[in-house]
């Protein structure tokens, strides 16, 4: 039976940013590690994007990026220039070539594709058993997500960003590539929180995606015909290519994930609660979670005490209590913030890095009542 210091199970965003992280940090130099995943992760069934400042870690797989975003809601649509910050995109494919070339040069790390079919928490150590081997190791690093457990508790509500998309390409060139459009509410919302999303990749090729959140998932039909009809209605094109498609569904939650961890099992990624549950926005937040996971590993805390409640978890919470009860109001809420605040306070907000008086000053853009609501429902 092959023994592991660590088995880090499921090499997507967080298991190969953890991976890497371990690798080429010389603490860990003389741990062993394992990573294990089903899947090869040889096609791009994904796109991650992001803002951020000026920061170089992720250039050389960064495959587009905007210095100017659009908002259009009911009563707006306007451009805004983001600087400092740009709004990026990463392909899945590269991603994933990237991160495994690197972890192929740490001579501790193995990568073996097999599917995990069970684990068990010995206390003094943990058992993960594939269709082929069963290997044990000290600590687990698990990003098996599975939503029916958080759809148990009733504490907090779970709604889902899920999303299709389709790459398409024009004959003519008939996209701004230098503006992502970041929220287009004018499309019709059917009581829901509906927009769509349209990554210009260059003048005659685009990334757009008809975006809900909300609880239930839509038929595969609906966001087609959504997307069909907004390329001939607001973008009055008819005449295009499909290239790629994907499809998605991001948890929307305040839930405590630590309630899932032991002592030696930590959950990662989504299944970490590593996604902004306000946004479910993943890529950055799981970048600075695993500095956070690297810590507390070197500092042998308990895995139990991983997740904090701070005060951006208490905004994000009111918010899903709003869109819970009411999910058409979305749009109304996401206009007034563009309305009345510059994308960068936005930005700043939501990558959880205002102070109290820049958080007073976002949260005044907004109309209050449904917050009151929301925080009297929650306190009483």
């Amino acid at each position: 039976m092959p023994n592991y210091d660590y088995i880090i199970i499921g090499a997507g965003l967080a298991g190969l940013l953890l991976a890497d992280t371990l690798g080429k940090d010389p603490y860990f130099k003389d741990k062993s590690i394992l990573l294990l995943d089903k899947d090869a992760k040889q096609t791009n069934n994904r796109t991650w994007c992001f803002w951020e400042q000026n920061n170089d870690d992720f250039n050389t797989i960064i495959s587009k990026k905007w210095d100017s975003i659009r908002f259009t809601g009911k009563r707006i649509n306007q451009t805004y220039p983001i600087a400092p910050y740009s709004y990026k995109m990463v392909r899945g494919i590269d991603f994933y070539n990237s991160y495994f070339e690197r972890i192929s040069n740490y001579k501790n790390i193995c990568f073996l594709q097999e599917e995990v079919l069970n684990i068990e928490d010995n206390t003094s150590e943990v058992s993960v058993k594939t269709a082929k081997n069963t290997f044990t190791a000290c600590k687990i690093f698990n990003s098996f997500y599975d939503i029916s457990q958080v759809k148990k508790q009733k504490q907090h509500p779970v709604l889902q960003q899920h999303f299709i998309g389709w790459v398409i390409k024009t004959e003519q060139n008939i996209f701004d590539d230098n503006t992502a459009t970041f929220m287009d509410f004018s499309i019709p919302q059917k009581g829901n929180t509906r927009f769509m999303y349209l990554l210009p990749l260059s003048k005659h090729e685009a990334l757009i995606e008809y975006t809900l959140f909300s609880e239930n998932l839509l038929k595969k039909e609906e966001y087609e015909i959504a997307i069909k009809s907004y390329l001939k209605e607001n973008l009055n094109i008819d005449n295009y290519t499909i290239v790629e498609k994907e499809r998605g569904s991001i948890p929307m939650t305040c839930y405590d994930f630590s309630k899932n961890n032991t002592e030696n099992i930590m959950h990662i990624g989504t299944a970490g609660g590593f996604t902004k549950a306000s946004t479910g926005y993943t890529f950055k937040n799981t970048t600075k979670k695993i500095n956070l996971l690297i810590q507390n590993l070197k500092e042998e805390k308990s895995f139990r005490k991983f997740y904090k409640k701070d005060k951006f978890w208490f905004y994000d919470l009111l918010l899903l209590d709003i869109l819970e009860s009411n999910n058409e109001l979305g749009q109304s809420i996401f206009e007034a913030l563009f309305k009345n605040r510059s994308p960068k306070l936005i930005f700043k907000f939501l990558d959880e890095e205002t102070n109290l008086w820049e958080d007073v000053k976002f949260i005044s853009a907004l109309s209050p009542l449904p917050f009151l609501k929301a925080l009297f429902k929650r306190v009483f």
